[in-house]
């Protein structure tokens, strides 16, 4: 069984193995849950399935959050597409609209996949999603690419957390962004390392991002963050690819990772009383939200 304590080991059993890691995290999850990897894969297409559906749902006209504050700008993106009037290209900008359209639907009380959590909802499948229609890949690529980003996840909550009341937004969207890129690689033929770089660089890209939540939702900046981290997922996935590697190994700068949530002050760690959350316009927004209400 792979024990998940650092990401070095999935590395080295794959190229010892001559095996991709995701094909290593499938097969060890059916035996540590006494299934079968038929099983255990057809869940994870379920995910995939779900992923998708709140991406569709998520860029609909009229999506709304309870509290007002977001909704929308997926659809704005959308128009934006269909307008030609994006600037960067149509795979980045795409990948802009699936990570706002599920973060939304997360505001709004809709289906999505946690994954790692729901405020970092959408960096993943819009990173998988998006790049795995561009390239027109199979459905099976990018749900097997899942398990790579799963495997990273496991060894980040094991050495550091995934929650921003606990180590800062760094901790939620940070993992994200390191997670899809991660999955961006082994879609796009890369090697493990070059799976340990992505996720490496896409880490250090973000290491002390607080968790600043205005009123306390999950909404401002959280919903803007997830479109960061995608982008984010997409320059270190690039990086890597291209050879470039990070100076400060992964299983390093998770450790680090967990060492700047440790020291961050709990003033910026979801409870709303910092950051952006402190800000003039944050505090009318609050009281509109609550006080109004």
């Amino acid at each position: 069984m792979i024990s998940y304590s650092s990401f070095a080991e999935l590395v080295c059993t794959a190229e010892k193995e001559n095996k991709k890691i995701s094909d290593l995290v499938l097969a060890d999850q059916a035996e540590q849950l006494e299934t079968t990897t038929t099983e255990v894969y057809n869940k994870m297409c379920k995910h995939y399935d779900i992923m998708c559906a709140s991406i569709e749902e998520g860029c609909k006209e009229g999506i709304k959050s309870t509290s007002g504050l977001s909704g929308g700008d997926a659809f704005k993106m959308k128009q934006a597409l269909n307008n030609g009037t994006t600037s960067f290209g149509n795979l980045f900008s795409t990948a802009i609209m699936y990570a706002l359209a599920v973060s939304e639907l997360n505001a709004a009380m809709g289906r999505i996949v946690a994954c790692p959590t729901a405020g970092s909802c959408g960096i993943l499948p819009a990173a998988v999603i998006s790049v795995a229609r561009k390239k027109g890949l199979s459905k099976k690529k990018a749900v097997m690419s899942l398990f790579t980003a799963s495997g990273l996840g496991m060894v980040i909550a094991k050495n550091a957390c995934l929650s921003g009341a606990q180590g800062g937004c760094q901790a939620e969207c940070g993992s994200a962004s390191a997670m899809a890129a991660a999955a961006v690689v082994e879609l796009l033929g890369g090697s493990p390392t070059q799976i340990a770089n992505a996720a490496a660089i896409a880490i250090k890209n973000q290491l002390g991002l607080v968790c600043d939540p205005v009123a306390g939702l999950v909404e401002i900046p959280c919903i803007k963050r997830n479109a960061g981290g995608v982008t984010n997922a997409f320059c270190a996935a690039e990086l890597a690819l291209s050879g470039i590697e990070s100076a400060i190994p992964l299983d390093e700068v998770i450790l680090a990772m967990k060492n700047v949530g440790d020291l961050m002050s709990q003033s910026l760690k979801e409870t709303a009383e910092a950051g952006l959350a402190s800000t003039k316009t944050a505090k009318a927004l609050y009281k509109k939200v609550f006080e109004n209400n």
